[in-house]
């Protein structure tokens, strides 16, 4: 079956309709995230995006183009440890069709293969019941609960671990 999805790393082309479609979405990414709503912003975020420690993706939804969500890999780790962090949010209008799942299953593929990562952990607030659904969906297994893990919004938040290896990834179909 053909992929509904398109994704590729973020670039500089990506700039303004990523910000708008941000900006359209706030209602859907906060608490959970506050992501790039203007052009220093972005620009932010494209140069964390260098491929070494840090690989942004932006995913578009095949027919229209449109982004449709963005999925990263951060604090990418090498030598003994292979491992990263993986975040991912979706765009507003577009939930409940299983394009972030798409999405998310061929960064997770790029991380295992091409990257060659063993694993990869996604800290998720607890409260955020779309984004812990999909790990599940993908074989995330929760690993432990983190108080105050991470700084979001201004605010320290409780996070929940999950996490997936390598050898544990099987890509949905």
């Amino acid at each position: 079956m053909k992929p509904r999805v398109l994704v590729r790393p973020v670039r500089e082309t990506d700039g303004v309709e990523l910000v708008a479609a941000n900006l359209a979405s706030i209602d859907v990414h906060e608490p959970w995230v506050y992501p790039c709503r203007d052009a220093a912003g972005f620009q932010a975020y494209l140069a964390r995006s260098d491929g070494e420690r840090s690989l942004g993706f932006v995913a578009r939804e095949r027919e229209s183009g449109q982004i449709v969500g963005v999925v990263n890999i951060n604090e990418i780790v090498r030598g003994l440890f292979q491992s990263a962090y993986l975040g991912y949010y979706g765009m507003a209008g577009w939930q409940g069709r299983g394009l972030m799942r798409e999405a998310v299953a061929q960064v997770i593929t790029h991380a295992f293969g091409t990257l060659g990562l063993h694993r990869l952990e996604a800290n998720i607030q607890p409260g955020n019941a779309p984004s812990r659904a999909l790990a599940q969906r993908l074989g995330f297994r929760q690993e432990g609960y983190s108080p105050r893990y991470l700084k979001i919004g201004g605010e320290w938040r409780d996070h929940e671990r999950w996490a997936i290896l390598a050898e544990e990834w099987h890509a949905p179909l």
